[in-house]
């Protein structure tokens, strides 16, 4: 149960038997309008994963998922391909192709029903949220790690309308000030039109009690990662800081094609995870594996090891 009553929303008046076929019938929408570059995907089992920290109520959502050809043009851009090959041969992964996904986080900390980051479109973020128990206009807080287009999609609809109406909005000042001055057409018409609503944080920045941004910069100027504390337990949301679990993670000094200081990406890359496998603390990246959460630990010569969450969270 939450320290105090939670805010009303959708979710609390589902029942429990209306909830599965809710999400039954979003999931068979999943796929469709978010697979816009051909390729034909499976209809994913599940669209959100929801589990309690402390009083936080906190969800994954799948707001799309693509597949590419030829990673090597994304991954480990620096180094050889047998060094590719092999790594990619270890890990039990194809080599001709790689699966994207896009897995912004829901927290509704009782008072507040916070988002990070919307997918790439709206009918993408609103389908998971639906199974989630939410409807757009449940969201008090729209917390934007980066404004890469796949994290800032989902603000507007087609017609240009907030999909989120009630909403205000956070970013890291760093981001969007450089963003701001770089005149892309994304930013513009995402962003801007909603930066009255918007308040800015730094390095320590709080957006709710118990949520706090931390600077980690490199795939984009500002790129930020927040972090979830209640009731003695942690979570990081890392956002975009590593890309892959393997080819970005694993060896945290590939380069990546969307980091864009690379040098500084790296560095970030093997202080935040490192931070997480020595604390033991579990993340949330935006590109991991649906459900997109883990644990990391060291291995040899600098790199870590993603270790998939299975049922801690539930426990």
């Amino acid at each position: 149960m939450f320290a105090k009553s939670p805010k009303l929303t959708r979710r609390t008046m589902l029942q429990t038997a209306a909830a599965a076929p809710l999400a039954a019938a979003v999931a068979g929408t999943t796929a469709g309008p978010l697979l816009a570059d051909g390729h034909s995907t499976m209809t994913p089992n599940a669209i959100k994963n929801s589990f309690k920290l402390g009083d936080l109520e906190v969800s994954t959502l799948l707001a799309g998922s693509v597949t590419r050809e030829e990673p090597q043009k994304i991954f480990g851009m620096n180094v050889s391909e047998e060094e590719f090959n092999t790594a990619s041969a270890e890990n039990f992964l194809p080599t001709d192709k790689t699966q994207f996904f896009f897995t912004p986080t829901v927290v509704n900390t009782g008072n507040e029903v916070i988002l990070f980051d919307t997918g790439l479109n709206a009918p993408g973020i609103t389908a998971p949220l639906e199974a989630a128990g939410y409807s757009a206009d449940d969201i008090d807080v729209i917390v934007l790690t980066h404004m890469h287009g796949d994290h800032i999609g989902g603000l507007t609809g087609e017609d240009g309308s907030a999909t989120f109406k009630n909403a205000r909005y956070v970013t890291g000042q760093a981001e969007f000030d450089n963003w701001a001055k770089a005149d892309n057409d994304r930013f513009n018409s995402k962003v801007k039109p909603l930066a009255e609503k918007m308040s800015f944080i730094g390095d320590g920045g709080e957006v709710a009690s118990g949520i706090t941004g931390m600077a980690a910069f490199g795939h984009t100027p500002g790129h930020m990662v927040y972090v979830l504390d209640s009731g003695g337990k942690q979570l990081v949301i890392t956002a975009d800081t590593a890309n892959h679990y393997v080819w970005s993670l694993a060896y945290p000094e590939w380069e990546v094609k969307f980091d864009m200081d690379k040098t500084a990406a790296a560095a970030t890359r093997k202080q935040v995870f490192g931070m997480l496998a020595a604390d033991k603390i579990p993340f949330i990246g935006y590109h991991m594996p649906f459900p997109g959460m883990g644990y990391v630990e060291t291995r040899g010569e600098g790199g870590f090891r993603y270790v998939p969450a299975s049922y801690q969270m539930m426990l």
